[in-house]
């Protein structure tokens, strides 16, 4: 395996030999001792952290040469992290340089342990930004209304609407709170024949039931108290169209009666009204309900249920989605940084660790929301796990057992081996220094779903 390339910027022969020699077993060290053969190495190697004395020749005494130098360095790469190690620790320009883009500041003389500590937090916070914007590039042209997903199961999710798009049939989307329901029920009528027509939702569990049927069917003049002029429903308004109904299995029985013949016969009649109104009419359902459960229960119509779900598209919970916390928490922050007119700022490592290691039960919809928050309560250049309103689970924390502290350990652990390999099994298992099976094991113990494992498949398959 490769080792990770690191640079290493001094005007000092034997600061330069004393790092290398310390860092050699780590990392694939290049060293350089002033801006012109800095910038060389730099561009020949492309090194993803550089350790960078801000004292060079041929003004040593002055930090502009090494800050001019952190300025070109970042011109070449952005991702790049720079960690400025210096013996000039004035303030100013501790200032100056973490203004121009460093990423932090050591001061001579330097702790190595505080130092390989850092860096590992430098190539790992590097490696995610890397592969976030890879992966950004790779799903621009998606089309899938800005949803971003490269997970086995997200994929599969996306190649259900591209063949259920195509067609006229109804569609219900299962799936818990906040994943994104109707996000796919728009980018199921965006990839349909029906994208030049309205797309009309309306949430079932939201408007008091006897407010219901008229939204959804319209009425009459004069239909009851307060009907003052003709109102189309919703039904109408989508003709042409795609109706997304909102957690359908929130429908009172009767007007699932309703809503039954109108599937079957694409008319309504309006509250009040005596004529037959035919429209043409796709319906998307959704629901974060069990409605088989609710149909055991007499809650819901069986016959209802098998006319929308002549196809179902699962929606997997974020925590099943691991390989896409970090891409979507990244999108989230540079949308609303954006916003916010801070284009600067950042997660720190603290932060992503506390994103991973996050059951998010509230799912694609919490996550926006702590990030949204957490861009305005950032004071600094990085986000931090209290502006995320989340606790870093590698950090020790009082009132937890030495059981609860070990399982919240090794959940970060198996998490982040489970990222960096791709949800694969077999790699995540080789990194551990454990075999598949006591993975499997892990995962379980430890409540972390494995559906995101390609070898799930193939092990079926062989």
């Amino acid at each position: 395996m490769m080792k990770p390339k690191l640079l290493i910027v001094d005007d000092d022969e034997s600061i330069r030999t004393q790092m290398k020699w310390a860092l050699a077993d780590e990392y694939e060290v290049t060293l350089a001792e002033d801006r012109p053969t800095a910038i060389d190495a730099f561009r020949a190697t492309s090194p993803m952290v550089v350790l960078l004395d801000l004292g060079l020749p041929p003004r040593p005494a002055n930090p502009d040469e090494g800050l001019e130098t952190l300025s070109d360095l970042l011109a070449i790469d952005r991702f790049t992290k720079v960690v400025i190690v210096t013996g000039q620790s004035e303030k100013e320009n501790a200032l100056r340089a973490i203004g121009t883009g460093a990423y932090d500041l050591l001061c001579k003389p330097v702790d190595m342990d505080e130092l390989k500590l850092l860096l590992k937090r430098c190539f790992h916070l590097t490696q995610l930004e890397r592969e976030f914007h890879q992966v950004q590039a790779a799903v621009s042209t998606d089309g899938f209304e800005g949803m971003l997903g490269t997970s086995s199961v997200m994929q599969s999710v996306f190649a259900s609407i591209r063949k259920v798009a195509t067609t006229d049939v109804p569609v219900l989307i299962l799936g818990e709170s906040g994943t994104g329901k109707e996000m796919i029920a728009r980018a199921i009528h965006q990839r349909s024949g029906r994208r030049g027509g309205p797309f009309i939702a309306i949430n079932c569990g939201a408007i008091p039931e006897n407010l219901l049927e008229s939204e959804l069917f319209g009425h009459e003049r004069g239909a009851f108290t307060g009907a003052h002029v003709q109102r189309k429903g919703r039904i109408e308004h989508a003709d042409g169209g795609t109706l997304f109904l909102d957690e359908v299995g929130e429908l009172p029985l009767p007007l699932q009666v309703k809503l039954l013949r109108f599937v079957q016969e694409q008319s309504i009649e309006r509250i009040g009204g005596r004529s037959t109104i035919h429209v043409n009419t796709r319906v998307v359902a959704a629901t974060n309900v069990d409605l088989k459960k609710a149909m055991l229960e007499g809650k819901f119509r069986e016959d209802l249920f098998y006319r929308l779900a002549v196809v179902s598209v699962k929606l997997p919970p974020l925590r099943e989605r691991i390989n896409d916390i970090p891409v979507l928490a990244k999108a989230f922050l540079q949308k609303f940084a954006k916003q916010q007119n801070r284009n600067s700022l950042d997660f720190s490592a603290k932060a992503l660790r506390a994103i991973q290691c996050h059951l998010w039960p509230g799912n694609v919809r919490e996550l926006e929301n702590r990030v949204k928050r957490a861009v305005i309560m950032a004071e600094g250049r990085y986000v931090g796990p209290t502006d995320l309103e989340l606790i870093d689970d590698a950090a020790p924390t009082t009132g937890l057992t030495l059981k609860q502290a070990r399982e919240n350990a090794e959940r970060e652990v198996v998490l982040a081996a489970m990222q960096r390999s791709g949800g694969k099994i077999s790699r995540a298992a080789e990194e551990l220094g454990i075999s598949r099976p006591t993975l499997y094991e892990l995962l379980e113990k430890l409540g972390i779903d494995r559906g995101n494992s390609e070898e799930k498949v193939e092990e079926k398959e062989s």
